[in-house]
Formats: C-alpha cells, structure tokens, sequence
C-alpha cells in the first residue's frame, strides 16, 4: 500500500528501473540511476551539521560508542567525513577527481596509559597518493567496525560558520538541495547541533527543508532531507557546569523547539551533553576508581577544588588522585561530568558499568537515540525512498523527450503524497502547534502517526502480543473515530487535515493486519 508508505520502496525501485529501461543508453544518466538503485539497499545516511564548535565529532564518538572521530581541531575537522561499517579500522582521503590516499591514524595517551581526551588523529601529512602527482584532500572516508554504522552511515560535516567560506561552503553544496544539477541527495536526515539559535542556524535549516524546485520537477518544500532533528548541544555549558545544567538546558531546548517545529524546520529538540554522553559510553575502570577516590573525600573541600579546571588539575592540590589523572579528567568528562559522577557515587551507584549507564542517561544521549531510533531508524525505508525519488525526479525532468516522461507525474505525485512523508511533516509540527483536541487525543494522534513508533502495537496503544483480531477492531475504531474529527464543523483546517491523517495512518494499518474496513471509505489524503 504504497500511499501509506508501505511498499514504498518496492515502487520507487520500480520506477528507476522503468527510467533505466528508457534512459539506459546515455551513459552518465545510467550511472546517476543505479546509484539510485543502490542507495535504496545500503544503510540509512544521517548528516551532523550545525555551527564551528558544535560538538559534532564529540556526539558521533557517543553514538557510535567508540572513539573513532578526532575531536581537536585539525585539518579533518574542516573536510566531510563520511564513517561507514567495515570489517577493519581504516581511514582513506578522497580528491575531488576520485583519486585515493590511505591516512595514518595515530592514538593519543592521556594519564596512566589511558586514551587521551582527544582520541585518534588523522594524520594528513604524508599521504601516497595511487596517482603520480599530489592532490588536495576532498574528503574522508572512515571504515569501522561497529554496530551502530551497519544500521547507519553517518556524515560528519565542517561548521557551517567556519571563518573559512570554502570551509562552510561543504556543508551548504552537501546538505541543501538548490545546487544544479540532478545529483542523488548525499543524505537522508540530518541531525542539526545548535548551541544557540540565530539566524545562521535558521537559514541553513530552511535550505536543508526548501532549497529551490526551479526546473528540477521536485516540489520546493521536498526537496531536503525528509528528517530534521535538532541537538541542543553541549548542553552541560548552559549551565556552566552545575550540577542542575540539564535541567536549564532542557528549557532552552524547549524554547528552541517552540520556534523551530512550529515552522517545520525540526521534528524534534533534544538536549544533550556531549562530552558526558561519549565519557560514559567509554569509561574506563580507571577512571570509575578515580571517581570514587574523589567522592571519598569531604564535599567542601571538593566543590571548592572543582572551581575551575585548573584549580582542579593544579599538581599542589591535596587530593588523592595525580594531578595528571586529574587534568585527564576535566579533558575526558568536563566539570559537569565529574561533578555528577562523584555525586551519584555519593548516591550509592556501584561498578564502572552502573555508574555508565547513570551517566548516558542523564546525558540526554539515551533521550536522543530514542527519537533518532523513532524518527528515523523505524522509517529508515521512507527517508530513502524520499532521497531516491527526489534524485529521480530531478534526472527525469533534465533528461525530457523520452518514454521516461510519463514517470514523472507519478514520482512527483509519491513526493507530494506518500502517507508517510506526510506522518514526519505532521509530527514536526505537532509539538508546536496547539490543536483543539483533548491531551488524551492528542497523545493517541501522535501514536497513530508513529511519533512512538511505528509497529501496530505501538501506533494504537496497545500491548506488544496484543492478538490481530484486537488489533483489528482498534484500528477500525481509529479510523471512524479520526474521520468524525476531521468532519467537525468547528475544526479549522491544520486540524482536520491532522485528523485526516490520522485516519488514514489507522487504515494503513488494517491494511497491513489484512481486514479491510467493514464499509467503504473514500480513499483519504492529508491536507497540503
């Protein structure tokens, strides 16, 4: 049922076969479309952008769960890096014209034989090119092993605000879709870091979102990456490390999500510490026993050693942890973190691993893979499916005079129309805009649109084994209910259209649960 998005993918790999067939004997349209073939198979593409100094390599090591991105600021840090699966650590430089250099990768140490602070380094200074003459560095491109990037390839991208304009001019040719040209979109979502919200960030979240339809046969406001969700990020700095940061950085969170969903730039806003989320998703048993050395000691005298950093990390200090261990720390975890490591052991949490899992929570991080596992990893098939039409639809209308033109009106029609894109539009509004309906129905909306998830159970609120009949007469239910709504002579015209999608959210899944409704029903589209 491809109007409700199932079966999406199966159609649009349809329709760039059917193009393929009639477009096959130009070679670099035939190119373009097998790679968006291709790209409907291989991983979900999210995109970290945001402002210089956002903390983007910071969250990729805290989602990744291993230190595989430099956090310094090196040269790497000012070039596109694309991190992928692979069945061995391996890091190559790409020039612009294709050609390839293997990169050195170096391990910092820190105190005691730890890691250090900042990770690994790419070393970019001696590279062997496989051609006979040097290039400049393009790219990179990262091969990992883990289980994070087999579900996921994730694009590590320059501040869009760098004081260099080519610099910044990376982001904006990657991410925004007004460029010429048909070119597949590099990305699927993105996650957007923001430490602040000004004008930068909302101009470049309006051209990811919009950019320009021009010629290109895509509809102006589909032409990005479907999925936008943004990270108030280095959250822990909002409250300049007290113990309460997060709490302070949770309202800011939500004053950024008030102004960014209400115009559909964000689907959500979440606030998390960075530098906190990667420390605890790699603390080491060293670090755990250094911690509890520090909560050992009275409280007084530790918050007046936690003043500063160098006050902490100063080697005349009497405390019963090296200055060395100490200064690894403030690099490692931030005041924040070590305040609030020392104070949950204080608590009574045991063990480097309970004291982890405190840590990744309180981060915000487990907060922020909740939604990215909702908004994105669960619709992981629409998001391609999106960034393969819209590819498909610019390639049709550059390439006219062929039997491909009459594919167009249907791929333009699947953007404009596909129940799930309409869902994810839905849902970055949701939260913003009031709707005139009580919290309990607005709460089951939002699950009957997958703002919870997306298998059945979830979308109608019901237990995990619930048995289909069950299932079955919910869904019906939904669908008169959601129809009643949206027919309301008081309902203005976002709400019917939200009620309306309900409803056909609710019909796609009788659909799936094989019982189609006991009447028939009109086919329903949501409003535009």
């Amino acid at each position: 049922m491809s109007g409700v998005g199932y079966g999406l993918v199966p159609e649009t790999r349809g329709l760039v076969a059917a193009a393929r067939r009639a477009l096959g004997e130009r070679p670099r349209v035939r190119g373009q479309l097998d790679e968006c073939a291709r790209r409907l198979d291989e991983p979900l593409r999210v995109a970290l952008a945001g402002q210089l100094k956002a903390g983007k390599s910071t969250l990729l090591n805290a989602l990744v769960g291993q230190d595989i991105a430099p956090t310094d600021a090196t040269e790497c840090t000012r070039l596109v890096t694309w991190y992928r699966n692979g069945t061995a650590p391996r890091v190559t430089a790409y020039s612009a014209d294709g050609a390839r250099a293997d990169v050195v990768v170096r391990r910092g140490r820190g105190a005691e034989g730890l890691p250090g602070a900042h990770g690994l380094t790419f070393d970019l200074s001696a590279l062997r090119w496989n051609s006979p003459t040097p290039r400049e560095v393009d790219q990179l491109a990262v091969e990992w092993p883990s289980a994070e990037l087999a579900q996921t390839t994730i694009i590590d991208t320059p501040g869009i605000s760098s004081l260099s304009r080519e610099v910044s001019a990376r982001t904006s040719r990657l991410l925004t879709p007004g460029g010429p040209g048909p070119a597949l979109p590099p990305a699927d979502a993105v996650l957007y870091l923001l430490r602040r919200l000004d004008a930068a960030d909302v101009d470049f979240l309006e051209k990811i979102g919009g950019g320009q339809s021009g010629s290109t046969g895509v509809p102006q406001s589909f032409s990005g990456p479907l999925g936008v969700v943004g990270v108030v990020s280095r959250a822990d700095e909002i409250g300049a490390g007290r113990i309460d940061a997060l709490h302070s950085a949770r309202d800011v969170a939500t004053r950024f999500a008030t102004e960014l969903e209400r115009t559909g730039l964000c689907q959500s806003v979440i606030p998390v510490a960075g530098l906190l989320a990667f420390a605890a998703a790699t603390l080491r048993q060293r670090e755990y026993d250094a911690f509890e050395a520090l909560a050992a000691i009275p409280v007084d005298e530790l918050t007046t050693a936690l003043l500063s950093v160098d006050r902490f990390a100063h080697p005349d200090l009497p405390l019963p942890v090296p200055a060395e261990l100490r200064a690894h720390l403030t690099a490692r975890f931030g005041l924040f973190g070590i305040r609030l490591a020392v104070t949950l052991i204080r608590l009574g949490v045991r063990g480097s691993q309970a004291l982890a899992a405190e840590l990744s929570s309180r981060s915000g991080l487990d907060e922020l893979r909740t939604v990215l596992d909702v908004q994105f990893a669960q619709r992981a098939d629409e998001l391609k499916a999106h960034s393969a039409l819209t590819a498909l639809a610019r390639i049709l209308a550059a390439n006219p005079g062929s039997t491909a033109d009459a594919l167009l009106p249907r791929v333009r029609t699947l953007l404009a129309d596909v129940h799930g894109f309409a869902e994810l539009r839905l849902l970055a509004h949701l939260r913003a805009d009031e709707l005139p309906l009580p919290p309990d129905d607005l709460a089951e909306l939002n699950r009957l649109i997958g703002g919870t998830g997306v298998a059945p159970t979830l979308r109608l609120g019901l237990p995990a084994h619930t048995d289909l009949p069950t299932q079955r007469d919910a869904a019906l239910a939904a669908v008169h209910k959601w129809r009643s709504r949206a027919r309301h002579p008081l309902a203005d015209q976002f709400t019917a259209n939200a009620c309306l999608t309900a409803a056909r959210s609710a019909e796609g899944l009788l659909d799936i649960l094989h019982e189609p409704p006991t009447t028939p029903f009109p086919a329903l589209r949501p409003g535009r």
